[in-house]
């Protein structure tokens, strides 16, 4: 061990009951949808909103989310692979989100959404994101207890040594950096919510919580470890250039 960082050798097992398994990042992971469905239903019902309507948006939320994050990560980032071992796609539980995924398929059910429920789409979205910053800083937390998508090695004194990913030299935490940014931008969201009563200029919210969080994302990506093999001869890695197509479209 190097003496001056923090040598990060958690678990990302919880406990395990013969074949059943609580980890981590399972459980954060859980908890983003937990506490964001109690912060939508204070929502609801300040705006006199039935809960059947948010039982209705829960669900568009988490299969848009698991579906969205993990063919996200096939198509983005291994399509080559999982071409030739399709029936691995299903196998969640081995590993593989990407949160641009998770996006493009939270924006398509939301869409569907506001057209089923006569809720205008940027309603929806003012809400929700207010919560998906919350669930980023959850989710981010999860990836340091499984010591994974951190960033490239540093001197500074706050570097974490992985030592679960075989690292032997302290790397920088982007895992802590990106989630405190994340709760930061979340208490912003609420706070105005609550400050115009419920009722916050349409797509105030959901523009602030773009221009925010992909900027945060933008920035940190330098910072990070490429997390395919490809990405390490690149000028941008493929979180970058999805941002930047989102920015500055055709």
């Amino acid at each position: 061990m190097i003496e001056g960082f923090i040598n990060w050798d958690v678990s990302p097992l919880i406990f395990s009951i013969g074949a059943i398994s609580v980890r981590w990042y399972g459980l954060l992971f859980a908890m983003s949808f937990a506490v964001g469905y109690v912060i939508m239903l204070r929502f609801f019902r300040k705006e006199n909103l039935p809960e059947a309507l948010l039982d209705k948006l829960s669900m568009y939320m988490l299969i848009a989310t698991v579906v969205g994050a993990r063919l996200g990560h096939v198509f983005f980032y291994e399509w080559d692979y999982y071409q030739h071992h399709l029936g691995e796609i299903l196998m969640v539980w081995k590993g593989g989100l990407a949160s641009h995924g998770a996006a493009i398929g939270i924006l398509l059910a939301l869409f569907f959404f506001a057209r089923t429920s006569k809720r205008t789409y940027f309603w929806t979205l003012d809400r929700i994101v207010i919560v998906v910053a919350l669930s980023g800083f959850f989710i981010r937390t999860g990836n340091l207890m499984n010591s994974e998508i951190y960033g490239k090695v540093t001197d500074l004194p706050w570097g974490f040594i992985f030592i679960r990913a075989g690292e032997t030299l302290p790397h920088h935490p982007t895992q802590i950096y990106e989630a405190l940014c994340y709760l930061a931008i979340f208490f912003f969201l609420i706070w105005y919510y609550y400050r115009k009563d419920g009722a916050p200029r349409p797509g105030f919210l959901f523009g602030f919580f773009l221009v925010s969080l992909f900027t945060v994302r933008f920035l940190l990506e330098f910072l990070k470890e490429p997390q395919v093999n490809f990405e390490s001869k690149m000028l941008l890695n493929m979180g970058q250039l999805y941002l930047s197509r989102l920015y500055l479209p055709d």
